[in-house]
């Protein structure tokens, strides 16, 4: 078993090489984004044996508590198997996505590259003081091959007041990179440094404004100090003084229920900045295929989650064969540990190895509900039936908005039909109807669901008919 103890807190199993079970915090406790995962893992130790605790982060400490002097999770671990066997990876948190990706592909050799807000605080050596220097990893190149090996070949540091340095295998800057640069549009918006999903889905509903300035330095990667304050690890903000295009003159945040109050230059910097981000990743992409001369591509970290973002990169670079991790944000991170030291105990007890590509994201706990507990949770106003796949099509076909309980809990931040809110995409009003009743602000977009056989007559898949 592994854990992501940090944001997006996660529970990952590995049982004879294989992923068996995975599931995030939040789905159990309820709150968004929700770290240290014991419920989680209390969810998980009930119904199997654990004999390996695999502890992932980046970088924090490692409080004891009194009496035993474990940690926290090696407690509860132990609580359940007093012979459990404890491994933490405190300061390697972008190995955690690479493996997590490289694993799910498939591929036997890959380039990795990770985009991240901010990993692991790592020392470094460029000794500019007598304390050295610390900084935060944000963007990272990985050569991967199988069963373990996973080389870094670039990587770029930040910190708040770094000074500017640049080798040809790694550099390290003061200002902001793509995620911060995200982040800081989200945060300017009125939305968390976190939620930068939301920020994706306004950036279609902008163009190109002259009036705002170009974030980035050309050819870089670099936000431009003059419009970003970088706050690392968390967050960035927008200097608003120096530009007085870009002042907001009423709460940010009123704009999300009354579209009305929503300005030109929110809705043109987000799109903005999803376009230059994107611009720029694709050039970290090239220099992965210029380093490695690799042909096959996964991506993780936080922007992997960028769906835009990933759309362009399959028009952008037909010849490559591109993997983006779909558990890209931290959750993610708890798969690939537990892959990691699963291949190296099975490599070291008799040589080989499984490969185990990630071939669904139904991996969550499965609930066996009897009527009667139904009968539990409905009041007088409410009748329970059984209900067929066609009963359920005819609901949606009558403009009802039908929630879905089925299966397994699916892994990664979106619903995939197991824990769905699912209504008829022929009404011209429904997003607005679904978002108003889900509380989110109304240009936020749903996926579509569709029969596979029949996907490509609605959809450009970019390559991906076969898939």
């Amino acid at each position: 078993m592994a854990i992501n103890p940090g944001h997006n807190g996660s529970v990952a199993l590995v049982v004879d090489g294989k992923l068996e079970y995975y599931i995030e915090e939040e789905r159990l406790s309820r709150n968004k984004y929700d770290g240290n995962p014991f419920r989680g893992m209390i969810h998980l130790m009930e119904d199997y044996h654990i004999d390996e605790l695999i502890i992932g982060g980046t970088g924090q400490e490692d409080h004891r508590l009194p009496w035993t002097g474990e940690n926290s999770y090696e407690a509860l671990v132990r609580k359940f198997n007093p012979n459990v066997k404890t491994t933490a990876v405190w300061n390697e948190h972008h190995m955690g996505h690479v493996t997590a990706a490289f694993y799910g592909s498939g591929f036997d050799t890959a380039a990795a590259i990770i985009i991240d807000g901010s990993g692991s605080r790592c020392k470094l050596d460029w000794d500019r003081s007598e304390q050295g220097l610390e900084a935060y990893e944000t963007e990272s190149i990985y050569q991967c091959s199988f069963p373990g090996e996973f080389e870094p070949v670039f990587k770029r540091y930040a910190e708040n007041d770094a000074p500017r340095v640049i080798e040809s295998n790694r550099e390290i800057d003061g200002t902001v990179t793509t995620v911060k640069a995200y982040e800081a549009v989200s945060m300017y918006l009125g939305f968390g440094f976190i939620e930068a999903g939301k920020t994706m889905g306004l950036a279609p509903y902008g163009k190109k404004d002259s009036k705002i300035p170009k974030l980035f330095y050309k050819d870089t990667g670099r936000g431009d100090k003059n419009v970003f304050m970088p706050q690392y690890p968390a967050g960035a903000w927008i200097d608003t003084e120096r530009h007085d295009y870009l002042k907001i003159k009423i709460d940010p945040s009123t704009w999300h229920k009354d579209p009305s109050l929503l300005s030109n230059t929110q809705k043109n910097l987000a799109w903005t900045v999803q376009n230059e981000t994107q611009e720029y990743v694709a050039e970290l992409i090239e220099k992965a295929v210029d380093i490695t001369g690799e042909k096959n591509i996964v991506i993780s970290g936080g922007y992997g989650l960028n769906v835009i973002a990933n759309y362009y990169y399959r028009e952008r670079f037909p010849e490559l064969n591109i993997y983006v991790d779909p558990i890209s944000h931290d959750g993610g991170t708890s798969i690939g540990y537990a892959k990691l030291f699963a291949n190296k105990k099975i490599g070291d007890d008799n040589g080989e190895h499984i490969k185990d590509p990630l071939t669904t994201l139904y991996l969550g706990p499965k609930y066996d509900i009897r009527s009667e507990d139904i009968d539990d949770l409905v009041d007088d106003t409410m009748d329970v039936t059984d209900v067929t796949d066609v009963d359920v099509a005819q609901l949606i076909k009558d403009r009802n908005i039908v929630s879905i309980f089925q299966g397994r809990s699916e892994a990664g931040p979106r619903a995939l039909g197991n824990r769905s809110i699912v209504y008829d995409p022929t009404d011209p009003d429904g997003k607005a109807k679904v978002n108003t009743v889900k509380g989110r602000e109304f240009f936020r977009p749903f996926a579509g669901s569709i029969m596979k056989e029949h996907a490509k007559e609605w959809f450009d898949l970019r390559g991906l008919d076969e898939t």
